[in-house]
C-alpha cells in the first residue's frame, strides 16, 4: 500500500530551457536525479554532499551544481549512484517529515500548488507509516493540509 503513495512523477527544474535536475521526495529523503552527458566515463562524475551543500560535476571541471540545500540532510545517510547514465543523489532529511518546496535553496521552487499536493502526499505517507493495515491512497483533504511533521504531536519517533 505504501507504492500507491511513492511520488507519482518528478519535478522537474529547468533554468534556461534546459533541465538541470528531477527529483522527487518522501517522508524521510529527497532524490535528485540527473541526466549525464554522454561520451564521458562515469568514474570521472563526482558528487559532494554536506549538510546543508551539494556539489556535482566532472573531475577536472568547475562544478555542473553548487547549491546550498533548502533543508539540511544526515551526511551519514545520503549518498550518490549512477545508473543507466543517470545519477541518483538520496538526500536523507534531518527533519523526517518536513515538505521541502525544492532541493536546491532558491531555485525550482514549487508553485503553491505543487506544494500543497507535495505536502497532501507526505501527510498520507504519514498516515500510512503508522496505520500500515488501513489503505489512504484513495484518502483527500478539503482545505489546507497540515504540516506532516507537527500534526497530533508530531512524527513518531523510531
Amino acid at each position: 500500500m505504501a507504492e500507491k503513495l511513492a511520488p507519482e512523477k518528478r519535478h522537474a527544474f529547468v533554468h534556461n530551457g534546459q533541465k538541470v535536475f528531477e527529483w522527487d521526495q518522501t517522508l524521510e529523503e529527497v532524490n535528485m536525479y540527473i541526466e549525464l552527458p554522454k561520451g564521458v566515463p562515469t568514474k570521472l562524475f563526482g558528487c559532494t554532499i554536506q549538510a546543508g551543500h551539494v556539489e556535482v560535476g566532472i573531475r577536472g571541471n568547475p562544478p555542473y551544481l553548487n547549491h546550498d540545500l533548502t533543508h539540511p540532510v544526515k551526511t551519514d545517510s545520503s549518498f550518490w549512484t549512477i545508473e543507466d547514465g543517470e545519477m541518483h543523489i538520496t538526500l536523507q532529511k534531518r527533519e523526517k517529515g518536513k515538505t521541502w518546496s525544492s532541493p536546491i535553496q532558491g531555485q525550482g521552487i514549487l508553485d503553491p500548488y505543487a506544494a500543497d499536493q507535495e505536502q497532501k502526499r507526505l501527510m498520507l505517507q504519514r498516515f500510512q507509516e503508522e496505520n500500515p493495515g488501513f489503505d489512504f491512497s484513495q484518502a483527500q483533504f478539503s482545505g489546507t493540509c497540515p504540516d506532516p511533521r507537527t500534526f497530533m504531536g508530531g512524527m513518531r519517533s523510531e
